[in-house]
């Protein structure tokens, strides 16, 4: 039995989210049935992150149990040619230790969030990134993210049904650029609370539309209440960008 550990990329619009459920299709269970398809063996494929529904990824990744010999590259084609046409590509596949565990074994994640900041309706980014029309502040937004950087308690940027031992996580990084009509949000942490990064993405727009000033996030963030934060961004503008061992 060997384990092995893949690099994934999907378009997470026609998923449910990364894990299997009851309600619809998902990524987990098209790589599944994938490797099922070329192997003949029933594997559980477990990721580093449970992207929610309509959350993509650049670089998730993932580990399997098989006990078929073969090559990295055949391992990889093969699940692959059994994908098709789902949205959904094995980018690199490798052995892996024994004990490799995608998510427990990781040091950090980043996410992406896209914003193209104008009134023209979307067409190549329709469902790739969150439209907004009114004009945005980028160099606000970058501002006033930097106060979320550190240890903190983000019960305010907490989904309620997150079901996270704690709301104390430690933000690495945050950071807000704009090119041209696109604003990205580069964030990055060990682990992050159920909906943290959207959360911050809809608190930060209220800065950038003016209707905030820097300082409101950091009373956000110090209040400990949902209420408190802004909206949550929508998934589909979200990206799982790269794990971290």
């Amino acid at each position: 039995m060997s384990r092995w550990r893949i690099t994934v990329e999907y378009d997470g619009g026609p998923f449910v989210g990364w894990q299997r459920q009851d309600n619809g299709p998902s990524v987990q269970q098209a790589i599944e049935e994938a490797i099922t398809g070329f192997s003949g063996e029933e594997v559980q494929v477990t990721g580093a992150g449970r992207t929610d529904s309509g959350v993509h990824a650049l670089a998730q990744v993932a580990h399997f149990d098989l006990a078929r010999e073969a090559s990295a590259d055949t391992v990889r084609d093969a699940i692959n040619f059994h994908l098709k046409p789902r949205p959904v590509a094995v980018l690199d596949a490798q052995a892996a230790a024994a004990d490799f565990h995608a998510r427990f074994s990781a040091l950090g994640r980043s996410y992406r969030y896209r914003i193209v900041n104008r009134r023209t309706p979307l067409t190549l980014e329709a469902g790739r990134a969150w439209q907004v029309a009114v004009p945005l502040d980028a160099e606000a937004m970058n501002e006033a993210a930097q106060v979320l950087v550190g240890r903190h308690d983000f019960t305010s940027f907490r989904a309620a049904q997150c079901q996270a031992d704690s709301p104390l996580k430690t933000l690495d990084e945050i950071t807000v650029a704009r090119d041209g009509d696109l604003i990205t949000f580069d964030v990055g942490a060990r682990s992050f609370l159920h909906n943290q990064v959207r959360i911050m993405v809809g608190t930060l727009r209220q800065v950038g539309e003016g209707k905030w000033g820097p300082g409101e996030v950091g009373r956000a963030l110090g209040a400990r209440d949902r209420a408190a934060a802004g909206p949550t961004a929508p998934p589909h503008g979200l990206y799982l960008a790269a794990v971290r061992y």
